[in-house]
């Protein structure tokens, strides 16, 4: 059963983020949340009458800054991150196999998908998978800091994700040609960086591409291991 996620997106780093509403409930749920759309995201939750429950993160994001801990302080919300990627101030340290529940009897279940960093994690909800920086459509994210590794990252998305059935729809943390939403299946057979690759010609392809650092990594990383907030906080 698919249920549509609320999906925002923040042209300046190219980033979504994800509202879940659980039906027949005011709960809410937030993935990725970027610290300049705190009064949008909040509006989007008045408007539809919900109550923040959860601000998840895929992982500490090195292009852009969380809202993680403003949505928090204003809401009442429990922010839930991987517990692989060193962000103490968050209530619930999540680790591979969990389950997120929130609403009446809504569940999000927790996958450990290393390799675009060390703690990547992705989120399972009625039949979409929210994927970070992990699987993007038509790509993957990038595998060279934060722990990264092109090895890991392929037995992520081809052991883990590929596993889920191919009518599970994608939600990428990012997209840079004008594309929403995609599916298991789709990125099993066309995905441009692992479909029909080897793991060895993953690693190869990833390690030889040579991508200038993020613009923002010395100040998002620092800032997204505090939920966004400044370190006197």
């Amino acid at each position: 059963m698919h249920t549509n996620p609320i999906q925002l997106f923040d042209a300046v780093s190219s980033t979504f983020t994800y509202i879940l509403a659980a039906p027949g409930s005011d709960a809410a749920v937030i993935i990725d949340p970027v610290d300049q759309h705190v009064e949008r995201d909040l509006a989007h939750l008045k408007r539809l009458g919900l109550r923040l429950d959860y601000i998840l993160e895929t992982h500490a994001h090195a292009d852009h800054v969380t809202s993680a801990g403003q949505l928090r302080a204003l809401t009442g919300a429990r922010a839930a991150v991987p517990s692989g990627c060193g962000i103490p101030p968050a209530e619930v340290q999540l680790q591979d196999g969990d389950v997120i529940r929130f609403g009446a009897d809504e569940t999000i279940a927790v996958i450990h998908t290393p390799g675009h960093t060390a703690g990547s994690m992705c989120y399972v909800w009625r039949g979409n998978v929210f994927t970070g920086d992990t699987l993007l459509i038509d790509g993957c994210g990038r595998t060279d800091f934060q722990g990264g590794s092109a090895a890991a990252l392929y037995d992520s998305i081809t052991r883990n994700l590929f596993a889920l059935p191919d009518a599970t729809r994608v939600w990428p943390g990012h997209d840079y040609k004008g594309q929403s939403v995609s599916t298991i299946g789709w990125e099993k057979a066309h995905n441009a960086r692992v479909a029909g690759r080897s793991r060895d010609e993953f690693v190869t392809l990833m390690n030889g591409l040579n991508l200038p650092q993020p613009k923002l990594i010395d100040i998002a990383v620092p800032a997204n291991r505090n939920l966004g907030l400044p370190h006197s906080v």
